[in-house]
């Protein structure tokens, strides 16, 4: 079937060319690329990262080889002076010095591999064709998708991108869970990009990973991960989320909680290494290891929340603990210094960490999870990403969103889980709010830490407790701060009825300001167009009702473009049944004229 060239438009993003057809056959989606420039980063940091760990992974063999290499030749020319003596000459010493040489030699040859990218969820290609023209040292990119018109689709994008997407890019059209399946760990990046969620293929994604490989996922079933469906998404994440301002932050950390639990089924742990909340959706990147010692270490990571459902207070319990468990081994008893055996007990944490009703208003909890509560950056890596962004702006079609998230992301507290809202703080008391510099001071100033988040302009990161910061509220109420009035049963009554048991100092302090801040840098920018957002499903009729999703002009446009379609049509169809109806006439005519002559 031949292309119409009138029903394609070209679609340029970064340095990958797309050709879209407006009848909406395969899934395309403008604000992803936000998405896309994030994941090409990371990529390019990963690459980065694979090349210093096997240098020196290649150093430290070396230096194993070599001190190997100086007992042999201490063994041997110790042996060669004892035959010298007795008479007797071999060459040993020289055969003994040969083998770690070649070893040395072939370990310096060595080089990784290029990355191996998987694409599971392809559509019309772009991601994978991105990856194959603009990331320096890329390997073989596997696009899947299980539509056939989006695999038609990105074979004939990666046709159009030239020699080195056909060199380098390749499309399927398959079950990508299948293939998955059939491939343990033979990818070294595996990018998930559903629309929606992506439980259904997490199980498959972490047996496909390569030891020490990239797994990128994203979900954009937010309703459901914020809250909005909780038993919803504890059917696909197994984590009940909960509905406080941290829901987006939540959200991120049930996704990783799920990779987890899915990867420690088959001896194998995360790490993470970047997870943000962007747009409409969630997007995590993580390495995939597998040690089965290692992954005893999952319950320590893990935690319950409870939420108070009068005021802002919430706890975390752990759901593991670990203890220390020496031991004198045997062997060594009878030495004058015994050797202790340093193993670990893993036992279920104590608890709860909270009482039945809540010691600050006296209202019950809500209880939510369990999530992901360690570490969800790695600081190194974002510094890293951060400065090589900054130093190829050109590169990213998104730069100044990217860039925004990445400031932010650096300056949080990466060992703190969840976050407060001031503004939340202020509306139970029913009261005005300090500036945010001025609560930042106050919880400096009472020698915890406090941070910004990415996930919201007006979140807050500390670990200062619930005791300080509702200390730090009660302070700013009392310094003739005027409140709303309320019932004593109210929360906010409650709260202020207690006198605070700490000194509160709001003198101003250098680090209420990130640097970010100071530099005046843009953290939160607003969305460069209308209607950025989610989009309508590949293959589905546009129609009034989407005008949430794409806009006004948009749905006008298409309908009337439907309309002039259906009229040409009807008028085709009409001119076809008139020329039926005259066709028999026209022959009768002739038959007659050629009787008569």
């Amino acid at each position: 079937m031949e292309m119409d060239p009138n029903d394609y438009t070209v679609i340029k993003e970064g340095e990958a060319e797309i050709l879209l057809h407006k009848k909406n056959q395969v899934f395309f989606n403008k604000a992803q690329v936000n998405n896309r420039d994030m994941s090409i980063a990371v990529l390019r940091e990963f690459i980065s990262k694979r090349k210093q760990e096997h240098e020196a992974a290649k150093s430290s063999k070396s230096s194993r080889s070599a001190s190997k290499s100086k007992v042999i030749d201490k063994d041997s020319s110790e042996a060669s002076k004892e035959e010298k003596n007795n008479g007797e000459h071999q060459l040993t010493s020289e055969d003994g010095l040969k083998e770690p040489a070649k070893t040395t030699e072939g370990l310096a040859r060595g080089e990784p591999k290029p990355p191996k990218v998987l694409e599971a969820l392809s559509a019309s290609g772009l991601r994978a064709l991105r990856y194959a023209r603009e990331i320096e040292g890329i390997g073989q990119v596997v696009a899947l998708d299980n539509d056939l018109a989006s695999v038609e689709a990105c074979q004939r994008n990666i046709k159009f991108n030239g020699s080195l997407a056909i060199s380098k890019v390749e499309s399927h059209h398959t079950d990508a869970r299948v293939h998955m399946l059939t491939h343990p760990k033979e990818f070294d990046v595996v990018d998930l990009d559903p629309y929606g969620s992506p439980s259904i293929f997490l199980d498959s994604a972490v047996q496909s990973v390569a030891d020490g490989g990239l797994l990128m996922c994203t979900a954009t079933d937010m309703a459901v991960l914020c809250g909005g469906n909780g038993e919803v998404c504890y059917s696909k994440y197994g984590s009940y989320p909960l509905r406080g301002k941290y829901c987006h932050e939540m959200a991120l950390r049930i996704l990783l909680a799920s990779i987890e639990s899915h990867a420690n089924r088959y001896k194998r742990y995360i790490v993470p290494v970047l997870s943000v909340q962007m747009d409409f959706y969630v997007r995590v990147f993580v390495r995939v290891y597998t040690s089965a010692s290692a992954m005893k270490k999952t319950p320590l990571k893990l935690s319950y929340v409870y939420q108070c459902i009068g005021c802002d207070s919430f706890h975390l319990q752990p759901v593991g603990r670990s203890l220390p468990k020496a031991s004198i081994s045997k062997q060594s008893l009878g030495n004058a210094s015994p050797k202790m055996n340093k193993s670990v007990r893993y036992l279920p944490a104590t608890g709860p960490v909270v009482a039945q009703e809540c010691s600050h208003c006296g209202k019950k909890y809500n209880m939510g999870g369990p999530i992901w509560s360690a570490p969800m950056h790695d600081q190194e890596w974002v510094t890293s990403i951060l400065n090589s962004v900054a130093s190829m702006k050109h590169r990213y079609p998104a730069f100044d969103r990217i860039y925004a998230v990445l400031t932010t992301v650096s300056e949080e507290l990466i060992d703190v889980a969840l976050f407060l809202s001031l503004h939340n703080l202020c509306a139970t008391l029913k009261c005005i709010s300090p500036s945010a510099a001025m609560f930042r001071s106050a919880v400096i100033n009472a020698k915890y830490r406090i941070s910004g988040t990415h996930v919201n302009p007006l979140g807050m990161k500390t670990d200062a407790p619930m005791e300080i910061i509702w200390d730090i509220m009660r302070c700013w109420v009392k310094n003739h701060h005027p409140i709303k009035a309320q019932s004593p049963e109210q929360p906010g009554s409650v709260i202020l009825s207690k006198e605070p048991s700490h000194q509160v100092d709001f003198s101003r302090q250098i680090g209420s300001m990130s640097k970010a801040q100071a530099k005046k840098v843009a953290r939160f920018l607003p969305n460069p167009e209308k209607h950025w957002g989610p989009k309508l499903r590949a293959g589905r009729q546009i129609t009034s009702k989407h005008v949430s999703l794409i806009g006004h002009e948009a749905v006008n446009g298409h309908l009337n473009q439907h309309h002039e379609e259906v009229k040409e049509e009807e008028d085709a169809e009409q001119e076809e049944n008139v020329q039926q109806e005259l066709d028999p006439k026209r022959q009768k005519t002739t038959e007659d004229i050629s009787s008569s002559s």
